[in-house]
């Protein structure tokens, strides 16, 4: 660290120490690239007057160098006056600038073409990658180290990586070694952390000094669990002279309430502040069967909705941000311990609750109530004192303070007992928060304690009492507040957010005279990615003639793939990659639509398009020229597991020959290996189906081992592979597999037009004059249009209606979002409402432009209506 930073910012067991302060904080996500410019300041603003007083922000690799070697920062992509901005906010930054970052983001933000680079492997200690790093922190840890806290900046920590321990990293010490020395060099004085994303703290940070781990916790909110697993973790990293730092977690208080009381020292939940994906920047990920693609409405029911409407969960939020900042350093100090004789529950609780010992005297007791119906806990009043039922509301985590003493905050005596938040106190009395009926016992110097019963306050009407110790001249002022009164109550749901006045719906549409392509097109023999022609994000059109093949096998192509044959529209295709089956009998032309809807986000094996760094495009088109059913005379081998009486190998020799996957044994889970040649000839490619596979399988080819799985059951051999092949599968009695080879011929000669989203974006702001049309809207399948809405001002939420077509949405200079309409070849979407769109106030010139496809289906393609719904920003 710097000297300067240093001073200002430091990690101790007691958390993120900012000049000195030392506090629990709360810290919630906004990301700059998912709100509008001209959003930024007033989102910022609701998410201090929430209470939190941090912010986590993501960096995007992708988002700033466009293309290669091309930076931008202006705009919407002016991360600086971002920074700038949360620091005249008030608000502190974790800044995440990767290089990986998730965040269900295009990639997980690792810009599309590194993958062409040959040998290049991400996030590895390999040369080639960590050069393509240094670029990427050379242009943005700069814009960090300049705006740090105690250089007059916000960013008061730098998170490297993200989540590495799901990646299999071969190299963890040296790739996040070569990151902090990255950071180190560009001169970042404050923290740098590393999260684990399920709980490998090594795996997270390869154990590399001047990277403290942090942590993200995702658990069931109704898990009894919760709190020994975070207790865990709490005394994992104190043993280290650390905090617990969990950088992402759930949304809601009542977990975060077991958090904090069992630990936790920053408290991240993610994505308290929602948002959109504007332009081609969703991911494709593992959320689905298994895969999924992610809306461009990107919500997870966090406090702020995605254009900044808050929710009820605000007002939890700024009771806990209350409870922090009057407990303060008592607060932050504390340690944690395990509370199982503390209370007594009627209701499903944890099965192991925690406790807080506050420093200088006190605890702090989580109750946690699991379940949807009120219930009632038990505990003392004081040490040796009667008991007391306390209500415990639905769904609820009560922080019980006991025995904190009261001369801190200028006040006689000892607070023994409130099942109430203790959201302020000084001279003039204590301020609670509950929304129904609480307990406080008090305690005088010299004096007995008194127990007293407080009331439901209502929002606006609060519950006072004074409460007299029995001791001459001694007396405490108490008031309770609904959760809704606690804090600043300027960003209230009635004041922001989306309007409950509909707009009429849009009856008309211009249809443009415009061309959704320009029809330039180069020749390629075979199909090249979209990411070879430069087309990072946006879709690439293929052409070529079939020569008279009668059934085509596609290997590779992702994302959306819309088909046609002789000009025939096939049904979209949108298989995450997944080998598949075409037939042709008869066409003598084939024409495809590739549109990237993202890039993995995580790296997932089974299905090509999930693995970090897969390309897009059509893949390898192939024409199918025989078949061979390979069922049948495979060879049988099997592994002895060391069960009680096993010996020697089974079958015996000579090996049997069996069906693949027909051999009987009552050996069942056992590895059984099923080998034969196959009939490959040496010259063509191959490919061969395995039917049946539960999961995945292990096949070995010529001494290689490769897996397979029952979401992409294909194997491509090259010529000359495939003469010893070995498929071993766990025994189980009565499955068995098919095997199929289809001998191949690649089809050649493509022409081939890259349209990448720059492209679209020119034609989508071109003008055009056209004819008015009225909805419904009727359309051919593989027909593509464009149209022009009219629209009133102001912000505006957008639903379509209708089947079989996808609609991509544009104004303001920027692609709003794309959304699929009742089409069985629809995968499922995930992260938000994937049917609503949002033009910004600031971005609506009174007109939207649309991009229309009609699809092939069971129902003709229609776009039925256009629903807007007024928002405030």
């Amino acid at each position: 660290m710097t000297e300067t930073t240093a001073t200002a910012v430091a990690l101790s067991p007691s958390g993120l120490v900012l000049d000195g302060g030392e506090q629990v904080r709360l810290c919630a996500s906004l990301f700059y690239f998912r709100i509008p410019r001209e959003s930024w300041a007033s989102r910022l603003e609701a998410v201090r007057e929430s209470g939190y007083d941090l912010i986590d922000v993501y960096l995007p690799w992708n988002f700033h160098e466009v293309a290669p070697g091309r930076w931008d920062f202006e705009g919407r992509r002016d991360v600086a006056a971002f920074l700038d901005l949360a620091h005249a906010a008030g608000l502190r930054v974790i800044a995440r600038p990767g290089p990986y970052i998730c965040s269900e983001w295009d990639g997980g933000a690792l810009p599309a073409w590194l993958t062409l680079e040959e040998g290049l492997q991400v996030r590895q200690a390999e040369p080639r990658y960590l050069a393509q790093v240094e670029a990427w922190f050379d242009q943005v840890l700069p814009l960090l180290a300049a705006r740090e806290h105690g250089r007059g900046g916000a960013v008061v920590a730098v998170q490297l990586e993200n989540e590495l321990d799901f990646f299999d990293c071969a190299d963890r010490a040296g790739y996040v070694g070569r990151l902090r020395d990255l950071a180190v060099r560009h001169g970042i004085g404050v923290p740098l952390i590393a999260c684990a994303g399920q709980g490998d703290l090594t795996g997270a940070t390869g154990d590399v000094d001047g990277v403290a781990p942090a942590f993200n916790f995702y658990p069931d909110d109704r898990s009894a669990f919760v709190e020994p697993e975070v207790r865990r973790y709490a005394d994992l990293v104190a043993g280290r002279g650390l905090p617990l730092l969990v950088t992402e977690t759930n949304r809601l208080h009542v977990t975060l309430r077991r958090l904090v009381v069992s630990g936790a020292k920053v408290v991240a939940p993610y994505l308290q502040a929602s948002g959109f994906d504007f332009g081609y920047t969703p991911s494709v990920g593992n959320w689905g069967d298994p895969g999924g693609f992610m809306s461009h409405d990107y919500d997870f029911g966090g406090y702020l909705d995605p254009v900044g409407a808050p929710r009820p969960e605000m007002a939890d939020a700024r009771v806990l941000a209350r409870v922090a900042r009057t407990l303060g350093p008592a607060l932050a100090r504390a340690t944690t311990a395990a509370a199982d004789d503390a209370y007594r529950a009627d209701v499903a609780t944890s099965a192991s609750p925690s406790r807080l010992l506050l420093d200088g005297g006190g605890e702090l007791v989580g109750v946690p109530n699991l379940t949807d119906d009120a219930g009632t806990a038990t505990l003392p009043a004081w040490p040796g004192g009667p008991e007391v039922a306390v209500p415990l509301p639905a769904a609820s985590c009560l922080l019980v303070l006991r025995d904190l003493p009261l001369d801190r905050f200028g006040l006689p005596g000892t607070l023994r007992l409130a099942s109430a938040d203790l959201v302020g106190a000084g001279p003039e009395g204590l301020e609670l928060s509950a929304a129904g009926a609480s307990v406080i016992a008090l305690e005088a110097p010299d004096g007995a304690p008194v127990l007293v019963e407080l009331g439901a306050p209502e929002p606006g009407a609060p519950v006072r009492a004074r409460v007299d110790a029995g001791v001459a001249g001694v007396a405490w002022d108490v008031v309770v507040r609904h959760p809704q009164d606690v804090g600043a109550a300027s960003y209230a749901p009635s004041d922001v957010g989306t309007a409950s006045a509909a707009h009429p719906p849009v009856t008309a549409l211009t249809r443009l005279d415009l061309t959704t392509r320009t029809g330039l097109t180069a020749r390629h023999d075979l199909p090249p990615t979209s990411e070879a022609l430069g087309v990072y994000r946006g879709r690439t059109h293929y052409a070529a003639d079939l020569a008279g093949a009668d059934e085509l096998l596609v290997e590779g192509a992702s994302d959306i793939v819309d088909l046609a044959l002789d000009g025939v529209a096939q049904p979209t295709v949108a298989r995450f990659g997944a080998t598949f089956l075409l037939p042709a009998a008869g066409a003598a032309h084939l024409d495809a639509t590739v549109e990237t809807w993202g890039h993995a986000n995580f790296d997932d094996l089974r299905l090509p398009a999930l693995r970090l760094g897969s390309l897009r495009g059509l893949g390898r088109v192939w024409s199918v020229v025989e078949r061979s059913d390979v069922s049948a005379l495979w060879q049988v081998s099997g592994q002895v597991s060391g069960r009680a009486g096993a010996a020697g190998g089974w079958p015996g020799e000579p090996a049997p020959l069996r069906t693949l996957g027909g051999w009987s044994s009552t050996r069942v889970g056992d590895p059984t290996t099923y080998s034969r040649g196959l009939p490959v000839d040496g010259t063509h490619h191959h490919a061969l189906r395995l039917d049946g596979i539960a999961g995945s399988v292990s096949v070995t080819v010529d001494g290689v081992a490769r897996t397979v799985t029952d979401q992409d059951p294909w194997l491509h051999l090259a010529p000359g592979e495939g003469h010893d092949i070995a498929v071993t599968v766990p025994h189980l009695p009565g499955s068995s597999l098919a095997a199929e080879l289809l001998r191949l011929e690649p089809v050649r000669g493509w022409d081939v037009e890259p349209q990448p989203d720059e492209a679209i974006l020119a034609v989508a702001h071109a003008d055009a004059a056209g004819e008015t049309v009225h909805l419904p809207l009727e359309l051919s399948p593989g027909e593509e249009r464009w149209f022009d809405a009219a629209v009133p001002p102001g912000g505006l939420s957008l639903r379509f209606a209708g089947a079989q077509v996808r609609v991509s949405a544009f104004a303001g200079g920027e692609l709003l979002g794309r959304i699929w309409l009742d089409d069985p070849a629809r995968p499922r979407f995930t992260g938000g409402d994937a049917g609503r769109l949002w033009l910004p106030a600031a971005w609506n010139t009174g007109s939207i432009r649309f991009l229309v496809r009609g699809t092939q289906g069971e129902e003709p393609p229609v776009l039925s209506g256009v629903r807007l719904t007024a928002t405030q920003e």
